[in-house]
């Protein structure tokens, strides 16, 4: 059953990243998502799959011998209804941004970049301009004054 498992977890994480590395924007966003559905699949794997029994500690006993472990359950849950909101946002930005671009291609998106003599946003400053990293003077104590 686990090698199923990791066979489906496999070709989940492989489909995700395929789907993900496209350049059509959508197949991006439903890569993603995917590839969290592969992550969730794997960490409720980690839970133990074989036992049917509930997680219950019974009188007398401390430790779970023949059950599920439920934190991965819960964590799995969680991250489902989270990656499913996600989702949503994702595919309601994306939707948004085709109909203003009027292209959904990851490339042709590069020409809403701003040009280089743009006075409102320039795409970047000169490297000469740059501060250095670490700073050199100043005292002793980090440079603050």
């Amino acid at each position: 059953m686990i090698w199923v498992l990791a066979v489906a977890v496999g070709v989940s994480i492989a489909a995700g990243a395929y789907l993900a590395l496209s350049r059509d924007l959508f197949r991006a966003v439903v890569g993603l998502a995917i590839l969290g559905s592969a992550v969730n699949l794997a960490l409720f794997a980690s839970g133990r799959l074989g036992p049917t029994a509930p997680a219950v500690v019974l009188p007398g006993e401390t430790v779970l011998h023949e059950a599920a472990n439920p934190l991965p359950q819960a964590l799995v849950l969680t991250a489902i209804v989270i990656g499913f909101a996600l989702m949503c946002f994702s595919l309601a930005l994306v939707l948004r941004l085709i109909q203003r671009v009027d292209t959904d291609d990851v490339l042709a998106l590069r020409d809403a970049e701003p040009v280089p003599t743009d006075a409102i946003k320039p795409p970047r400053a000169d490297p000469a301009t740059q501060p250095t990293w670490p700073p050199t003077g100043g005292s002793a104590e980090g440079g603050r004054v």
